[in-house]
């Protein structure tokens, strides 16, 4: 009985349609996820910012005007670090980070992506091999039944 039950399910094998939307769709990166003008120009702008020149460009700005918070004392250069040297550059070399962990995170999914296709493809071929392993046990089985073993 047993035995029936498995040709059944091996025979109708159909692969899962998830698969043929999984090659559709490709893996999963933050390069894909702008959609749209606004999501353009805002990865346009994120790109502009997110560069160690931006943060080096941003730290001569913020440099110039740190004689006058000097001069006002304590309370300004307070201010001024906080709102001008970190806003400024902190900002800019955060963002690079965030790019560097996107790309490595990009790579992990791309990886990722590739073993589940890999698995995917090797549990249809396993099930090709139970098919074909299936057909030749039951002619064995027609074979020996025809010489009544």
């Amino acid at each position: 009985m047993a035995e029936h039950l498995v040709r059944e399910r091996v025979a109708d094998h159909r692969p899962n349609p998830r698969i043929a939307e999984r090659k559709k769709q490709g893996a999963a990166t933050v390069a894909k996820e702008h959609n749209g003008f606004n999501g353009w120009l805002a990865v346009k702008i994120t790109n502009g910012v997110a560069t160690m020149w931006c943060a080096y460009a941003f730290t001569i700005l913020a440099l110039i005007s740190l004689p006058e918070a000097i001069k006002g004392g304590t309370a300004p250069l307070i201010a001024w670090i906080a709102q001008t040297f970190l806003q400024l550059v902190l900002l800019s070399i955060i963002m690079v980070g965030q790019k560097v962990a996107a790309r490595a995170s990009d790579k992990q999914s791309l990886q990722t992506f590739q073993d589940a296709e890999a698995l995917l493809d090797i549990s249809n071929e396993l099930h090709e091999l139970l098919k074909s392993n299936t057909k030749l046990t039951e002619e064995i089985h027609a074979v020996l039944n025809k010489k009544g073993v």
